[in-house]
């Protein structure tokens, strides 16, 4: 097989659409815990305990977990959502492609509710704009994730996911660093409407200059892959996870497993950064998104390393190494995490080991899929990641609720799940089988 020269310039392009969804949801979970839960009186108490100033924010006064559902609730609705648009997408052809026509429908709805969040005047309402945002962005994120399967041979894949997620952590960086300035000086409402803009002027970028495959296209790479040339018959969520679970070789059910645990552990951690820097560590409301920025630049340095790891060393291994880092992490960082140098070291290192273990996900989902259904197998990969998303955060939550309303004990939470994380992915083998149901085979 003659070497392929990696496609750079393509890989940065579809990275925009990577750079614009991640811009959205720090915003999203750096301000709505705070919105949710300023007011509470046990917060406010612990604060004036230990001397450090209680936040000047308006808010709905919520415990901890109360406010973690309501991040999470729509994702109820997602899980099943963006595993339905992703296999949709395999066979949605017209003149734009396969792929495009769902972020031109998704993108609307999404900007709509996401600028109407912070306007929000009960919690009824958050949850409404909440629910619309995530709908629309469902629609489109798993047929712009499915991409990287479309558009990169596998042997490239973790290369081309290292600078997807760079462009990833470009966004989350400028919203982190953005997004407490614009909160500071133009008042809440400011960050959500900067972020709107700039998923929107992404995404039109993607839509002009991204070119999508042709069927005969896709055909060969599928063909030169081993993949059966056979028309793959249409099939739902459950039938493409019942294929996988009934499979003799256990690894992509594996994989998925690993995937739901490592997510909860990072969602629940991620999702209350903010609220640790605010409620624990005394930080002030509009500087938190600062220290919290320190995990996406980590992530984002570390991203096209991590891809270039993956594929000398492959992907399991990698992936082990990032657990086992974060694991150690999560427990040691409980113990002394207690002012900001300790809190920007713990992040610094939590990114490196994210970056490990994230970029090499999705790839690996696809090492044991089928090339003629990667947008079925994306919606499978959010159908578990978003299922932490919901578990993640609103479990965690119970447990600060429970131990005495400290964001300390997430910590704890995280080390338990990365652990089960390592524990699953140890029974998964190196391999590139590009048809379901292929043998692992040792990694060379």
């Amino acid at each position: 097989m003659t070497s392929r020269r990696f496609p750079w310039g393509k890989t940065f392009l579809i990275g925009f659409g990577f750079l614009g969804i991640s811009i959205l949801w720090p915003i999203f979970n750096q301000f709505l815990p705070l919105f949710l839960q300023a007011g509470n009186p046990e917060f406010e108490r612990q604060l004036i305990e230990q001397g450090k100033q209680v936040p000047t924010l308006v808010g709905f006064g919520l415990t901890p977990a109360l406010a973690m559902f309501i991040m999470t609730w729509d994702n109820l609705i997602n899980i099943f959502v963006q595993p339905w648009v992703g296999a949709r997408s395999d066979s949605t052809w017209n003149k734009l492609g396969r792929r495009k026509i769902w972020i031109v429908m998704g993108l609307p709805i999404a900007v709509l509710g996401f600028v109407s969040i912070p306007l929000a005047k009960s919690v009824i309402a958050v949850m409404v704009f909440i629910l619309i945002t995530n709908f629309g962005m469902a629609l489109f994120r798993s047929p712009v994730i499915a991409w990287l399967g479309d558009l990169f041979h596998a042997s490239e894949r973790s290369k081309a996911n290292g600078v997807i997620n760079l462009m990833g952590g470009v966004g989350g960086l400028i919203a982190y660093f953005f997004g407490g300035m614009l909160f500071n000086n133009l008042g809440r409402s400011a960050p959500f409407i900067a972020g709107a803009i700039a998923l929107v002027i992404s995404m039109l970028v993607v839509l002009k200059f991204v070119v999508e495959p042709t069927p005969e296209e896709l055909a060969a790479k599928a063909a030169e892959a081993g993949a059966d040339a056979a028309p793959e018959p249409k099939r739902g969520v459950i039938e493409n996870l019942k294929l996988i679970i009934g499979n003799p070789n256990k690894s992509a059910l594996f994989v998925l497993i690993s995937i739901l645990f490592w997510f909860i552990a990072f969602n629940a951690v991620e999702a209350a950064l903010s609220s640790f820097a605010v409620f624990t560590l005394g930080i002030a409301p509009g500087n938190a998104s600062m220290y919290a920025a320190v995990v996406s630049l980590s992530f984002m340095l570390f991203s096209v390393p991590s891809g270039l790891i993956a594929t000398k060393v492959g992907r399991r291994k990698t992936i082990r190494v990032g657990l086992t880092g974060l694991t150690l992490l999560f427990l040691v960082g409980y113990f002394v995490i207690n002012g900001v140098a300790t809190f920007i070291g713990a992040m610094v290192l939590v990114g490196f080991f994210w970056a490990l273990v994230n970029v090499n996900s999705l790839p690996m989902v696809y090492d044991y899929g089928d090339e003629r259904r990667l947008g079925a197998y994306t919606g499978l990969y959010y159908f578990f990641s978003q299922t932490a998303a919901v578990l993640g955060p609103v479990l965690s939550g119970l447990v600060v609720d429970l131990l005495g309303d400290q964001y300390r004990w997430t910590f704890l939470f995280a080390t338990l799940f990365m652990a089960l994380a390592w524990v699953t992915m140890s029974r998964v083998g190196e391999v590139v089988p590009h048809k379901l149901g292929a043998k692992p085979t040792p990694a060379e």
